[in-house]
């Protein structure tokens, strides 16, 4: 017999799975702009380059060098230059500033040079300068105030906001910086320049605080007379903003502004067109949810890009509504999309099933990222579907081995999704998944389960609302009615299933850890596991009222009922806790509790709390730390693999 002498990939083979992103096309077509992550090794840090491919010299290569990280590459108007961000500074202090750069890659020019950094930028139409999103300047009575007392934060009341700027690089502005919005009222997120440079679109909040983003409002700035006006849209605003070529209209996604808006029977979000001249909107989706956003507007119609299921798409709307794909229906998801002005030309970054990013220029691929798999063995992904215990239609990613045996029973690991508002997809990609190593999983004889529970984004408004006043509780159904089906079907050990999971993920986790006795092994990661406290300690707390229906004050019940803490008593699965020590969504104070609980209850349990990480680490050997870490626990509890002393990799 024949030995295959391919091998899947190793953990830091999984972590070093080149990224692709920051796709950006120059508007005479030729030239496509795009971003390159890759792990460093040597100074355990990812790093970002920008790569430029060029149509006539059919050739793909780098414009910006390994040690820097370069990204939000954009094209000139005159498709001649490049402008992007780069850290400028020492050590920690480093901040984003705009440079431009010659497609010959000789000349490079430092724009900006803003103490707090630069987080978003458009060119001036004529390419004689920049609109850039800054923090405002400290003022003078904080600076006083501090040179006083000491420096403190008075919370809901001192804010810097990000302002918007205008930087002129002709000769003759001298590089002057004017600052276009007020600091003190306004904070910017979103916005666009209309194509005659003559106003700027623009979302903004009262403050940076998140809580505050469902206070946003759309303004429209007249950039001779420095006049603001306020757009009259009672909406909750999101996503992305865009002008008309006219400049008389702007396209923009937006959702009802209502504390329970998950209670009504209404599209839970969709684009409008408001008409600057007489104030007039114009709905013109009625069958697309939430992910659908406007990326540019050109001669030819609005791109626009939305998920059904587990595809995401690109097409282009007109105001009657209709809309021309410009992709394909099944078996693709675009991650980024970048259109010319005219509409004659797209560039775009996609995965097809079983395969990682590549970015296309009409339709044709120009990189070759999918040859880093070349001689080693690839899990197969696919779709399945099952319905759950009230009878929904759930739909979901099960990763098989390429020698995959009919007649066996497989223990099954199963991955949840965070969000919940995203989804699991069928693609290789570790900026979907850094945490679980999926191909290891499969090495060492697992078959893997990521289910598109109810709420899940792609599936349409109802089936995000049906996760309302339901968290966990329906989601454990969705979940373990999937395990039963694989079990069924004679494919999965109902004896040997382990679930994991970070963040909303990290939470179904918890709530399988403490509410059920079906799973061998556990693993949450950064998960809530207290609603009534993580209420207090998360930086949105709108987003579980949203979902929940009310604050813990007014109904204690809802949020006892869903808490994975409330069932501590009944746990019994081996439980492996990780979370990131900086995480202002999910604060370690979740983790800390589940922690204490399973121990006092004699659960085998380990907490690692990941020094200076958030949600996700900017170093891929603690990335690397995560993966192996959940190997070790699954084959151990699940398989029986030794495990003598976990803190040892």
């Amino acid at each position: 017999m024949k030995m295959n002498k391919k091998r899947y990939l190793n953990i830091e083979e999984i972590i070093s799975l080149p990224t692709l992103s920051g796709t950006n096309i120059s508007d005479d077509g030729k030239n496509v702009a795009f971003v390159k992550r890759t792990a460093n090794w040597e100074d355990n840090k990812y790093r970002n380059q920008i790569w430029i491919y060029e149509k006539d010299k059919l050739q793909c290569y780098p414009l910006t060098t390994r040690e820097i990280d370069s990204t939000y590459p954009l094209w000139s108007p005159d498709s001649r230059e490049i402008a992007y961000l780069s850290p400028v500074g020492d050590g920690e202090n480093k901040k984003n500033q705009i440079f431009v750069k010659s497609i010959d890659g000789y000349s490079e020019v430092q724009i900006t040079d803003e103490k707090e950094g630069v987080s978003k930028f458009k060119w001036e139409p004529t390419g004689k300068g920049f609109y850039y999103v800054a923090q405002s300047k400290e003022s003078e009575a904080i600076k006083k105030r501090k040179e006083r007392y000491g420096d403190f934060h008075h919370i809901g009341k001192d804010y810097q906001n990000n302002s918007l700027y205008y930087i002129g690089i002709d000769k003759n502005e001298n590089s002057v910086v004017y600052q276009l919005t007020d600091g003190n009222y306004l904070h910017i997120h979103e916005f666009d320049v209309s194509n005659d440079g003559k106003k700027v679109v623009f979302m903004a909040t009262p403050s940076p605080d998140m809580g505050d983003y469902i206070n946003g409002d759309q303004y429209i700035l007249d950039i001779q007379f420095r006049e603001l006006q306020k757009m009259k849209i009672d909406k909750l605003l999101g996503g992305s903003v865009c002008f008309s070529p006219d400049g008389s209209k702007v396209c923009y996604t937006a959702s009802i502004r209502e504390k329970d808006f998950y209670k009504t029977q209404i599209q839970d979000s969709t684009l409008e067109i408001y008409d600057i001249n007489n104030g007039e909107l114009i709905q013109p989706l009625t069958d697309f949810d939430s992910t659908v956003i406007p990326l540019r507007w050109t001669a030819k119609g609005i791109l626009i890009r939305w998920q059904n299921k587990t595809n995401y798409l690109i097409g282009l709307l007109s105001e009657s509504g209709t809309v021309e794909m410009l992709s394909e229906n099944a078996n693709s998801f675009i991650m980024e999309a970048s259109i010319t002005r005219d509409g004659n030309h797209i560039s775009y970054n996609k995965a097809i099933t079983n395969e990682t990013f590549e970015i296309y220029l009409d339709d044709i691929k120009i990189t070759n990222e999918n040859s880093f798999f070349k001689e080693k063995l690839k899990s197969n992904r696919e779709i399945i579907s099952w319905q759950s215990s009230d009878g929904l239609e759930i739909e979901g990613v099960l990763s098989t081995p390429v020698e995959f045996d009919a007649n066996e029973k497989y223990p099954l690991l199963v991955v949840i999704h965070g969000g919940p508002a995203w989804a699991s997809f069928p693609i290789f990609s570790d900026c979907f998944n850094e945490k679980y190593p999926i191909e290891q999983f499969i090495k060492k004889g697992f078959i893997v389960l990521e289910p598109n529970y109810r709420g899940s984004s792609g599936y349409g408004n109802e089936f995000l609302k049906a996760n309302y006043r339901k968290l966990g509780i329906a989601n454990y159904d969705d979940v373990i009615s999937g395990v039963d089906h694989l079990v069924d079907i004679g494919m999965a050990d109902k004896d040997r299933v382990g679930i994991m999971g970070w963040s909303y993920g990290g939470y179904l986790s918890a709530f399988c850890s403490t509410y059920s006795s079906r799973f061998k092994a556990i693993s949450v990661g950064g998960g809530i596991t207290n609603w009534s406290s993580h209420y207090v300690n998360t930086d949105i707390p709108y987003f579980i009222r949203m979902y929940l229906g009310n604050d813990p004050w007014n109904d204690p019940e809802i949020y006892t009922k869903t808490s994975p803490m409330t069932y501590i008593k009944s746990a019994s699965t081996p439980t492996l806790i990780q979370h990131g020590e900086t995480d202002a969504r999910v604060p370690t104070s979740n983790s800390y509790e589940l922690y204490q609980g399973l121990s006092d209850m004699e659960v085998d349990t380990e907490l690692i709390i990941f020094k200076g990480m958030a949600y996700s680490s900017d170093q891929p050997g603690m990335n690397v730390a995560i993966m192996k870490q959940n190997l070790m626990w699954f084959s151990h509890y699940i398989l029986g693999e030794s495990m003598k002393d976990f803190r040892v990799l």
